[in-house]
């Protein structure tokens, strides 16, 4: 059997703040995120399979990942639990508070944190790429963190 990697891509549209920071991102702000989210697995083998030589139907890992990432972070605004911003909510519906700052190297572990958590167990997470600007992204490899 052959080890197939996988990849599927998305984009979103969220607001952060980093509270504490020395820099312009101490402000609110938003980005156009990139997320590129990869798979390993084998092809399933067994011909009278409906999804014979898939290792995961791309729509399953669309729907995967756009109801526990896209759906939550899409257009939010994103803020450190104990943000100096926090209230903001009563004025703004879509405001995601998290127990780290919203920098792009903690989203990115998030995210594969709950990939891990929701991918059918015939398939590996094998990386996440999140791309906050046209120059800029972190990735997070499955080789270096299990």
């Amino acid at each position: 059997m052959r080890t197939i990697r996988l990849s599927k891509e998305f984009n979103f549209e969220s607001a952060h703040a980093l509270d504490g920071y020395d820099g312009k991102c101490v402000n609110i702000h938003g980005h156009s995120y990139h997320l590129i989210v990869c798979v390993k697995g084998t092809p399933i083998a067994d011909e009278s399979h409906v999804k014979q030589g898939m290792v995961i139907d791309f729509s399953e890992l669309k729907s995967i990942v756009k109801s526990n990432i896209i759906n939550v972070f899409d257009h939010a605004l994103i803020l450190k639990s104990d943000s100096r911003f926090r209230g903001i909510e009563k004025k703004h519906q879509n405001v995601v508070y998290k127990p780290y700052q919203p920098t792009c190297e903690n989203m990115v572990i998030d995210f594969a944190e709950i990939l891990l958590k929701t991918l059918p167990k015939q398939v590996a997470l094998h990386s996440v790429l999140l791309r906050e600007t046209g120059t800029s992204y972190a990735e997070w490899f499955a080789e270096d963190n299990l």
